[in-house]
């Protein structure tokens, strides 16, 4: 699990754009987001916590959670 700044969020596909801490260079696309997490939480510049599943392969992935 790692945390991350919350970039963008596409409600019709339910995904996120995240930019992972310590990295200004590394922004992940199209990462899926749990479904328990209300649209209205997801405002960029959130930080969230982003599980990955398989470290080398980025879009599996999933955004869990999002705080202030």
């Amino acid at each position: 699990m790692r945390r991350g700044i919350l970039k963008g969020f596409d409600s019709g596909g339910y995904t996120a754009t995240v930019q992972m801490a310590g990295s200004l260079a590394t922004w992940l696309q199209g990462i899926p987001v749990a479904r328990n997490i209300p649209s209205a939480e997801m405002v960029a510049g959130r930080s969230c916590a982003v599980i990955l599943l398989d470290p080398a392969n980025p879009q599996d992935a999933v955004v869990a959670a999002v705080w202030v």
